[in-house]
């Protein structure tokens, strides 16, 4: 874990953090067939996108559904590939910081807020065509269905609430 340094001195020393609350099902381990199943189609969504634009999208559709164990394993795994500490900050506030990303990033974002957020109606017209903008018809697909799986992945973290902190990068094999 990332947090609660124990001091072993004389016992462990009362810890200036919140306790860490446990997980309220071990899901992958009791449903292991769909776990893999999201393993697969995780895997094949990422075909031909570049690593560092879908950490972004990970991240930004991660910090909208407020999925804390997502949120450490793609920050973490965005910053293993290069990502900057900058950008990765930036990223909640990446409409007013779009100097910090390319247009094709940008147009990767929007579309990210656009699918992660159909409670505020369909994805925009303009959205999606800057995205088609920006990418193939092939990777704008694999970018939907990246877009798509990690909104999934967020739905079980969130209501399973799956503890963040123990993850690091490579742990998981994509």
């Amino acid at each position: 874990m990332t947090t609660n340094p124990v001091h072993h001195a004389h016992g462990p020393a009362p810890s200036p953090y919140a306790p860490e609350h446990p997980a309220r099902m071990p899901w992958a381990e009791l449903v292991p067939d769909v776990f893999q199943a999201m393993v697969r189609l995780d895997t094949a969504a990422r075909k031909g996108l570049d690593p560092l634009l879908l950490e972004l999208v990970k991240v930004r559709a991660s910090q909208l559904n407020r999925c804390a164990l997502c949120l450490d394993m793609h920050s973490k795994d965005a910053l293993a590939a290069g990502e900057s500490v900058e950008r990765l900050v930036q990223l909640s506030a990446w409409d007013e910081s779009r100097h910090f990303y390319t247009e094709k990033e940008i147009a990767a974002l929007e579309l990210t807020e656009a699918v992660t957020v159909l409670t505020d109606g369909f994805v925009p017209d303009e959205v999606y065509a800057r995205a088609a903008g920006h990418f193939e018809q092939a990777e704008l697909a694999r970018l939907i269905a990246a877009i798509t799986v990690i909104n999934a992945w967020n739905r079980f973290g969130v209501t399973t609430r799956q503890v963040p902190g123990h993850y690091t990068p490579g742990d998981i094999a994509h």
